[in-house]
């Protein structure tokens, strides 16, 4: 018999970071930069909300966290005149009703603060806790009179009283996807250095996306829900409860190897692409839709985050700032994900992701355009696993951990990077108590080999 994966229950010791804030302000460009509306695309408007990012670094005898907060605060004036759109605010272009960004200089925003906890004290970083949010100001009480706009962009640096510190990027999601996001860091990151160039010219010509004229819709779309179908919900509130998963090298092979066969027999399936996403993600959506005690016949569809930036002819350079992210599907009846081989589930979730070609995507871009709808999935997998964060180089050093900031819901699992080396993939899942226990008992029950 093999080994089950871990699982462990999110509980931190340390519910309170006790964190001081010392100082706020709003950064601006050093250079004057140019006044004008920032053209935002249809995949860009569905994320006006903020997201936050946090990075742990060690303690750094050259770099004390006064020194941090000092390198970064000049760092990210540079970078606002190439990323001008990052000090600017969100407005609605009167004629076509869309959100665009006004690049008024209007600034970013910067804090400082401390905790009287150490890293040690807090753990394991994996682990995301209501105490992170200390970490991560999303707004600035200094910014105007009636606090009705906030900047866009928000750094907090927090130093710990071990001498490590945290890093926090708090952005408005209209401005970056993940890879945006962490281009941007690595730009930051530069110009933290003495006398270094920028790591990568930013790409923000968001026209690059824009809908064809006429819309074409060659495609049905499943994975979108038209405005006019939107019905308000009354959201029941649960207890919720969330859970790493953490998938080592050994398990994740696994996986493939299960894949590759169907029961013994050869794959019928013989063009999936058997990747350790593809694998990961088949058993997640097999065990979240089996974990609702509901109908077998009930469809349940798995949305996927895919950058299309190398899907596209011609590809967007990979330095394209703004959301370049679609979803790619896969649906089934609840009785068919519980008897059918694993070898088949992998294979409608790579033939979701091999779907997004350059011509489905356009026709995703003019369906939005036709009918402003939003994502349509049971279960969407928002995967943080290798977009790189962690290997930004600031002077100070690597971070240690990186990761979203979340908070809970039992809609999205994150696949978050490894934190140790026998670890691939940590996954948090979110789930109601119920739920949590049919979801663990199948998670758990697929690994005993």
């Amino acid at each position: 018999m093999g080994t089950a994966c871990e699982d462990v229950p999110l509980k931190p010791t340390i519910q309170d970071l006790k964190v001081k804030l010392h100082h706020s302000t709003l950064l601006f460009p050093t250079q004057k930069t140019q006044k004008k509306c920032c053209f935002l695309s249809n995949v860009d408007q569905n994320f006006n909300f903020y997201v936050a990012t946090l990075h742990f670094f060690s303690a750094n005898p050259n770099f004390p966290p006064e020194t941090v907060a000092k390198r970064l605060k000049t760092a990210v004036e540079k970078v606002l005149v190439p990323y001008d759109f990052a000090a600017g605010t969100v407005q609605r272009n009167h004629q076509s009703g869309c959100l665009e960004i006004d690049c008024d200089a209007a600034g970013a925003g910067f804090v400082v603060a401390s905790s009287e906890v150490s890293l040690d004290e807090i753990g394991d970083l994996v682990y995301p806790h209501q105490g992170y949010n200390q970490l991560a100001i999303q707004n600035l009480d200094n910014w105007e009179p009636n606090n009705d706009r906030q900047p866009l962009c928000i750094f907090q640096v927090t130093s710990f009283k071990c001498g490590g510190f945290s890093l926090s990027l708090s952005t408005n999601h209209l401005l970056f996807d993940g890879m945006g996001a962490r281009t941007f860091l690595e730009n930051v990151a530069s110009q933290a250095f003495e006398n270094k160039p920028l790591a990568i010219i930013p790409c923000n010509d968001r026209h690059l996306l824009t809908a064809r004229s006429p819309p074409h819709v060659a495609f049905p779309h499943p994975e979108l829900l038209p405005a006019k179908n939107i019905q308000a919900l009354n959201c029941v509130k649960e207890e919720l409860e969330s859970k790493i998963f953490k998938l080592t090298s050994n398990q994740i092979n696994y996986l493939k190897d299960k894949a590759k066969s169907n029961d013994g027999k050869k794959a019928a399936m013989t063009t999936t692409k058997i990747t350790s996403f593809n694998a990961v993600a088949a058993l997640i959506w097999r065990c979240k839709a089996l974990s609702v005690d509901t109908e077998k016949d009930r469809i349940s569809t798995l949305l996927c985050a895919v950058d299309i930036r190398s899907r596209l002819n011609p590809p967007l350079p990979p330095s394209y700032c703004g959301n370049a992210v679609l979803n790619a599907y896969a649906s089934s009846k609840c009785l068919e994900l519980e008897v059918a081989p694993f070898s088949e589930l992998v294979g409608m979730v790579s033939n979701g992701t091999e779907r997004v070609t350059d011509e489905y995507i356009r026709s995703t871009l003019d369906w939005i355009e036709i009918n402003k709808g939003v994502p349509n999935g049971e279960y969407f997998i928002s995967s943080w696993w290798r977009l790189g964060f962690e290997e930004v180089v600031y002077p100070w050093g690597k971070p240690i951990y990186s990761f979203p900031l979340m908070n809970q819901n039992k809609y999205i699992c994150f696949l978050l990077p490894p934190d140790a080396d026998d670890v691939i993939v940590n996954v948090l899942v979110t789930l109601p108590a119920k739920e949590m226990e049919r979801f663990q008992s199948l998670f758990r029950g697929f690994f005993q080999y």
